[in-house]
């Protein structure tokens, strides 16, 4: 099974000097919980709503004031749309990550792969795998 065949296709993005505020409203409006971050076509970074809440809430940043750039993860995994699920998943699992960015053969981004997308597409073992593996991730709040 390929990634294009279970991902969450036409995702909405963010950009490095948006304020968190329109941010948060994309992801209300979509009823998702991430935002892959592009700056010049090239993504930089995932901005989540546990950033929002801890990097920013969290440490007495007004929101209003304070662009995604300040507190996005910089760190980002992807998967290609052409990939095999199970590879993804290994993604996934190794970088204790519940979201990945989709990306063609272009480096455009093309979707979502979200933990829920495979419970929903994949075979349960595959399932319990990834959701084991990300469960486990242990959070340094201190460097935050």
């Amino acid at each position: 099974m390929l990634v294009r065949e279970v991902m969450t296709a036409g995702i909405r993005i963010a950009e490095p000097e948006e304020k968190l505020p329109h941010a948060a409203k994309k992801m209300r409006t979509q009823n998702i919980g991430a935002l892959p971050v592009v700056e010049n076509g090239k993504l930089v970074g995932m901005l989540t709503d546990r950033d929002i809440a801890i990097r920013a809430v969290g440490a007495n940043r007004d929101p209003a004031t304070t662009d995604v750039r300040e507190v996005m993860s910089d760190e980002c995994f992807w998967c290609a749309e052409s990939e095999q699920l199970d590879d993804a998943v290994r993604i996934m699992e190794s970088n204790q990550v519940r979201r990945l960015p989709v990306m063609n053969n272009k480096r455009e981004i093309v979707g979502m792969l979200s933990i829920e997308d495979v419970a929903v597409h994949a075979p349960e073992s595959l399932t319990g795998e990834v959701l084991k593996a990300v469960a486990t991730r242990k959070h340094e709040l201190a460097s935050i």
